[in-house]
C-alpha cells in the first residue's frame, strides 16, 4: 500500500469549466458547491482560476468567486490558481485580497501568474499585450510592497485595507517565473504532471534560485495537474475524453468550447490533425483506480519533493467528478471534517471529526502579523483505509 509523508498536502483547483447545455451562471454556482463537497472531504486549498472571453470557463474574476467560496466555507482555504497579474493594476489585486482577507481572515491564499489574455482581442479589451508579462517580476513586487508598505513605485500612496495584512502569495510558474517565484522567496505553484522532465527542471532551478523571505523560510513546491479516479482503470480513462477534446478543438478552431459527453465525442468524426491533438491530450495524466493513482502520486512527490499536490481536474460529468475527489481522498488517506450544516450541505458526504495538518510553511505568518492569522496547529498523523494542481 502507498504512503505519503504526514506533512504532504492535497489540494484542489476548478476552472469553473461550463458543459454542454449549461449557462455560465451554473458552472459558477457548481464551483461553489464543489468547494464546499472539497471541504467536507479534507482538502487543505480550494483554488479557483481567471480566464477572459473564454467560451468554456465561466470564471472571469476570481477574487470575486473566491468570496463568494470563503462565504460557503468555514476551514478549506480560498484562494486564486490565480489572479494572472499583468491583466491588472497590482494596487487593484492587492485591495481585492485585502477585502478577502479582512472578511475572512487566515483562510485566504493570493496566488498569482503571468499569462496574459487569451487571444488578441481579449488583450486589446483589458488593455494590455503580450509584453505585459515580461514586466511580471516588477509587478509582483509592486504587488507585495502593497502588503508590507514597501512599495516605491508610488510614494505616499498607501494600500487600504491591505497594509500589515498576511495574505500568502504563491506564483504559479514554469520556466522563467520559477526563477522569480525563487528570487521573491515565494511558494511555487508547477505543472504539469504530464511533463515531468520539464517540471523537474523548473522545480530544480526553483529550489537552487530560492532566497529566504519575509514570505517563506526556504522552497515550498506545489505540483499541479489533472488526477482522476474512478473504479476501473478504463472508467478513470474516459473522465479524461471532454477535456481533451476540448483541447484538440481549440487547437484547430482556436475557441475553446464547453465540456461534452465522451460517448458524444468518441461518435465525433474527427480530423487527422484533431485526432492527433485528441490523443495526446489523453496522455500522461494520472488516472486510475485509487491503488494505481495513490502509487502514480507518491512516485510523482518522490521525484519532485513536493510538499502539496493541486489537483485541476474538468471533466462532463459532475457526480462523476466528485466522486474522483472522494476516491482521491480515501486513496492518499485524507481525514474528513465536521462541518456546521446548512440547508444546501445534506447531500454532501458523511463527515467525521475534522483532523487538519499542521501549518505548512507557505500558511504561515510573516513577522508582525496578528497571531490569529496562523493555522492552529494538529499533530494528528493521516492514516489511509484499509480499502483503497496559465502560467509562465
Amino acid at each position: 500500500m502507498s504512503s505519503f509523508p504526514d506533512d504532504v498536502r492535497f489540494s484542489v483547483l476548478d476552472r469553473s469549466r461550463t458543459r454542454e447545455g449549461e449557462d455560465a451562471p451554473q458552472a459558477l454556482r457548481e464551483t461553489v458547491r464543489l468547494a464546499r463537497e472539497v471541504e467536507a472531504l479534507g482538502y487543505h486549498r480550494f483554488w479557483v482560476s481567471e480566464h477572459h472571453g473564454v467560451p468554456g470557463v465561466a470564471g472571469s474574476a476570481p477574487t470575486v468567486l473566491a468570496a463568494a467560496v470563503a462565504a460557503a466555507t468555514s476551514a478549506v482555504r480560498v484562494g486564486t490558481g490565480g489572479v494572472m497579474l499583468p491583466n491588472h493594476r497590482p494596487l487593484v489585486v492587492a485591495e481585492q485580497f485585502g477585502v478577502l482577507e479582512s472578511l475572512f481572515p487566515g483562510r485566504i491564499d493570493m496566488g498569482v501568474g503571468r499569462s496574459v489574455g487569451f487571444t488578441d482581442g481579449v488583450r486589446r479589451a483589458l488593455g494590455r499585450d503580450k509584453d505585459e508579462a515580461d514586466r511580471f517580476g516588477e509587478q509582483l513586487s509592486e504587488l507585495l510592497g502593497w502588503f508590507t508598505g514597501g512599495q516605491t513605485a508610488h510614494p505616499g500612496v498607501h494600500a487600504r485595507p491591505v497594509e500589515g495584512l498576511r495574505v500568502p502569495p504563491f506564483v504559479l510558474a514554469t520556466g522563467e517565473g520559477a526563477t522569480i517565484a525563487a528570487a521573491a522567496g515565494l511558494p511555487l505553484v508547477v505543472g504539469d504532471l504530464r511533463g515531468r522532465d520539464r517540471l523537474l527542471a523548473a522545480v530544480d532551478a526553483y529550489r537552487a534560485g530560492f532566497r529566504p523571505s519575509r514570505w517563506a523560510a526556504e522552497p515550498y513546491v506545489v505540483v499541479a495537474g489533472t488526477v482522476a479516479v474512478a473504479a476501473t482503470e478504463e472508467e478513470a480513462r474516459r473522465l479524461l475524453v471532454p477535456e481533451a477534446w476540448a483541447m484538440a478543438y481549440s487547437r484547430t478552431r482556436g475557441a475553446f468550447p464547453p465540456l461534452d459527453a465522451p460517448e458524444r465525442i468518441e461518435a465525433r468524426e474527427m480530423t487527422e490533425k484533431q485526432r492527433g491533438f485528441y490523443e495526446t491530450g489523453l496522455r500522461g495524466h494520472v488516472h486510475g483506480t485509487e491503488e494505481q493513482v495513490a502509487e502514480a502520486l507518491e512516485r510523482a512527490v518522490e521525484q519532485t519533493g513536493a510538499q502539496e499536490v493541486l489537483v485541476t481536474t474538468s471533466t462532463y460529468d459532475r457526480e462523476a467528478l466528485s466522486a474522483s475527489y472522494r476516491r482521491l481522498a480515501r486513496a492518499v488517506g485524507l481525514r474528513p471534517r465536521a462541518l456546521p450544516e446548512r440547508p444546501a450541505d445534506r447531500t454532501l458526504p458523511e463527515a467525521s471529526a475534522d483532523r487538519t495538518l499542521p501549518a505548512s510553511p507557505a500558511d504561515r505568518a510573516f513577522p508582525g502579523a496578528p497571531a490569529d492569522r496562523a493555522l492552529p496547529e494538529a499533530p494528528t498523523r493521516r492514516t489511509r483505509p484499509e480499502q483503497t494542481p496559465d502560467n509562465g
